[in-house]
């Protein structure tokens, strides 16, 4: 078990040295981002059932969601033109779903 966290964290360090984006720090992001996100999501339908307006949380949403996609897409070098392809579908998925929770949380506040 020991020889393969030592292997992994080999690993990790040779793609951190070889694409410039430093592995922990990503994931640290990663965490809180969607944390964060999680919550400007909730606060964002609490708004909405009362009422009052919710445009600036779904921009601070927006902004947690890609934090760790940013910092890759500008400390990250040597990485293949798949990978920002993949990351541009990330955030058109993340918009759809955004879209699609708030409209639906919209129509069940209608009803």
């Amino acid at each position: 078990m020991d020889e393969l966290l030592t292997q992994l964290q080999e690993t990790l360090d040779n793609l951190s040295e070889e694409h410039g984006v430093d592995v922990l720090v990503l994931g640290v992001l990663y965490v809180i981002s969607k944390v964060s996100f999680v919550i400007m999501l909730a606060l964002m339908i609490r708004n909405m059932r009362a009422k009052k307006p919710f445009t600036m949380l779904i921009l601070f949403a927006a902004l947690c969601f890609s934090i760790p996609y940013v910092y890759f897409i500008i400390f990250g070098r040597n990485i293949h033109f798949g990978v920002y392809i993949f990351i541009g579908l990330i955030f058109a998925y993340g918009g759809y779903t955004i879209w699609k929770k708030i409209t639906q949380k919209a129509r069940l506040m209608d009803v």
